[in-house]
């Protein structure tokens, strides 16, 4: 049986790459990139011969099949994303489960990741939080997941591009409020910048426009989830009915809001549209 390795790779300077890294990706038969030009750039500086093979989010669905059966085959294989850990936030989700099916051993190489150096470079509390990667783009989508985050403890943190991060920023303190954030721009790299204030400063900030990956860490409610009265709960019903959800989808979202189960919160759903209560 093969071997699957899941290399952490720099998020920006070349040397924030471990030995182990190195050695892994010097050893190993095939090299899986999610862009190989840029892996090749970091090979190239450290002297790796390996030539990479892409694996991205367009082509890892008929990937997986090729590198099931050099696994098969006991393949040492590495794969690596184009930046920091790969799966998070980055393809190559698909191909673990698969090796893990297949009962190939997949090991964890850790190293750079750009959650992790926003997260302590912030001064915001580091435990506990959660990575929420990059939001939705629609508008309603976006609303829904926050509002499951709403008056929860965890420190959040989430990528954006730089010309987005102005209205994410404005979308965090609607759902959320005003809160203590940060935003680390072009992290270990020459023009690295770590911006700290509130929601609404920092989108002020972002008015002239920003260059550079972007990462936003943004502080949770200390004072944890307040239970929402009855009023609000039909409201939200009432919203979310109107963004053309249906019965389920509105409990299961209001579960994840609220904490409250979803089969009380299905009946309430139902008697809300005045369908009874469900057989």
């Amino acid at each position: 049986m093969g071997t699957l390795y899941v290399v952490a790779t720099p998020i920006g300077n070349l040397e924030d790459v471990t030995l182990r890294a190195l050695r892994v990706l010097a050893d190993a038969d095939l090299v899986l990139a999610e862009d190989t030009r840029r892996t090749r750039v970091l090979l190239d500086h450290h002297g790796v011969k390996a030539r990479p093979r892409s694996l991205h989010a367009h082509n890892e669905a008929g990937r997986v099949e090729e590198v099931l059966a050099e696994l098969a085959a006991g393949a040492r294989v590495a794969l690596v994303s184009d930046a920091g850990t790969p799966l998070v936030s980055d393809p190559g989700h698909r191909l673990v489960r698969a090796a893990i099916a297949a009962g190939h051993d997949v090991v964890p190489v850790p190293g750079a990741s750009a959650a992790l150096a926003a997260l302590v470079a912030a001064g915001l509390p580091e435990e506990p939080f959660a990575v929420l990667g990059f939001l939705p783009r629609k508008a309603g989508e976006r609303a829904r997941l926050l509002a499951a985050w709403r008056g929860r403890p965890e420190t959040l943190v989430l990528f954006e591009s730089p010309r987005r991060a102005g209205e994410t920023l404005r979308a965090l303190r609607e759902a959320l409020g005003e809160r203590e954030a940060c935003l680390a721009r072009e992290l270990t790299k020459l023009h690295e910048e770590v911006l700290r204030g509130t929601l609404s400063e920092l989108a002020e900030r972002c008015a002239g426009g920003l260059r550079g990956e972007v990462t936003l860490v943004v502080r949770g409610d200390a004072a944890g989830p307040a239970a929402p009265s009855e009023l609000e709960i039909e409201r939200r019903i009432r919203a979310l009915r109107a963004e053309g959800l249906a019965t389920r989808a509105i409990a299961d979202q209001l579960a994840l809001e609220t904490g409250r189960g979803r089969r009380e919160l299905y009946a309430r759903v139902l008697a809300s549209a005045g369908e009874g209560k469900p057989s």
